[in-house]
């Protein structure tokens, strides 16, 4: 059995990631399961989702989402604990295992640390990664995740910058600038294209 390919899609909270993943699903001829990180935080216990929860606690243990200040403005940060951060290694093996067994992947996630995107080099070694920089200005995001329920203000702005530091790409796209299907349609153009991005990510950092 061929292993499968992966779009590796990466962005800030409200950049247009899933909106990107859905519609690679309409246009590409081969099926793409959309994995998701919403799905896995989803999945965990409700005690360990904390909002601003205190050390020692569930919440703080698992995802924590917790009020901050970034340049002199409040922001809302997601920080992962112990428990958290084994989730985030089992989700990456996970979606590494569909594709070793044959199933072609959309993940959709943000690199919130270094540590994240060295972790996927890791687990996705030896498959085929085309990785995808999802972009907007922050006042686009700002507006978006206004209007999305469930999110706090200044999640997007809190690691707007971050989830790009220390990446390069096969393609970035701009959902600001394009329509979701002309975003669609250049990553699938960088998909049928030899990846590059994570040989020199993984050469850059060592890993492998």
């Amino acid at each position: 059995m061929s292993a499968g390919h992966i779009i590796l899609l990466n962005g800030s909270s409200s950049a247009g990631k899933t909106t990107l993943a859905l519609m690679l699903q309409q246009i590409l001829e081969a099926p793409y399961q959309h994995i998701a990180l919403d799905q896995f935080r989803d999945g965990m216990p409700a005690r360990y989702r904390g909002l601003n929860a205190p050390p020692g606690a569930p919440g703080a243990s698992g995802l924590n989402v917790v009020p901050a200040t970034l340049d002199g403005q409040p922001v809302t940060e997601v920080r992962f604990g112990a428990m958290g951060q084994r989730v985030l290694c089992g989700m990456r093996r996970a979606m590494a295992a569909f594709a070793q067994h044959g199933g072609n992947v959309i993940v959709d996630d943000l690199m919130l640390e270094r540590a994240f995107l060295m972790d996927y080099l890791k687990a996705f070694d030896g498959l085929a990664v085309t990785f995808v920089g999802v972009r907007c200005p922050l006042h686009v995001a700002n507006a978006r995740e206004a209007t999305r329920p469930g999110r706090f203000p200044g999640t997007a702005a809190s690691h707007f910058h971050r989830v790009h530091e220390h990446c390069e790409y096969d393609v970035e796209v701009d959902t600001s600038m394009a329509t979701p299907r002309q975003c669609a349609e250049r990553v699938a153009q960088a998909a049928a294209a030899p990846s590059e991005a994570f040989a020199r990510l993984k050469a850059k950092f060592g890993v492998g």
